[in-house]
């Protein structure tokens, strides 16, 4: 008797725990599913979903609001999918708000997300159908990735080879770093070409006191100051 009155206990106590732990699991279920909150509907339509489920989450401003209700392929070109959202946000979706398809992390499943529209505008009604915009799909990101890899490979290579080139002597600029005595020519002939024009000043100058010249001279310096007051006039008038 003993014995059956401690087997009748464990297995009410089972029962008991088995019946906790299924309520608490859909009392979570639903939470998660909006089961449990007012609720209003709205819906988009794409022309790809690109493996999105019913089942999978909307989100505003990063939060989840919803869930997806239903898929259904209107056209071959469109789709329409249903969304279940939380009515407490309705105020501030607004009409001219957007409906775009992405990922919960790069590989993670796919999440319908409401972008606030521009500027000021009405809630969005019941049943309402929000403009949208392509999903981005994840072979085109991979795609772009890949691209992006192989510049980087190729200009890290670039950049081995001419430094290669530097470190052994190859190159006029590599021969520059390192050949002291091409750096000293250089110097030689950057101070020759100062002291040429140096010397070129100094024959205008004199060119300028020749008898022969300052004419010629004296009639540029009068053209030039006689445009100068021209312009200065200009400017006046304006």
């Amino acid at each position: 008797m003993k014995s059956n009155a401690g087997l009748k206990w464990k297995l009410g106590l089972f029962i008991i725990s088995a019946l906790i732990l299924l309520v608490l699991g859909l009392f979570y279920v639903g939470k998660q599913k909006n089961l449990f909150d007012t609720s209003f509907r709205l819906s988009a339509v794409f022309k790809n979903v690109s493996g999105l489920k019913t089942g999978n989450n909307v989100r505003f401003g990063g939060i989840n609001i919803g869930t997806v209700e239903r898929i259904e392929l209107i056209t071959d070109t469109s789709v329409m999918v249903g969304m279940t959202i939380k009515k407490a946000v309705q105020q501030f979706i607004h009409q001219n708000a957007i409906a775009g398809i992405g990922s919960e992390g790069l590989m993670g499943d796919r999440v319908v997300t409401i972008i606030p529209g521009t500027g000021e505008g009405a809630a969005v009604k019941e049943g309402a159908v929000l403009a949208s915009l392509p999903p981005v799909e994840t072979d085109q990101i991979l795609a772009g990735l890949k691209t992006s890899a192989d510049n980087a490979a190729i200009i890290t290579d670039q950049l081995a080879e001419v430094a290669y080139k530097l470190n052994n002597g190859h190159g006029v600029l590599s021969r520059l770093l390192s050949d002291s005595g091409m750096g000293n020519n250089l110097n030689s002939t950057m101070a020759n070409l100062k002291k040429g024009s140096a010397g070129l000043k100094d024959n205008m100058e004199a060119a300028k006191h020749n008898f022969l010249l300052r004419g010629y001279f004296k009639k540029k310096k009068r053209a030039e100051e006689k445009k100068k007051k021209a312009e200065a006039a200009e400017k006046v008038d304006g």
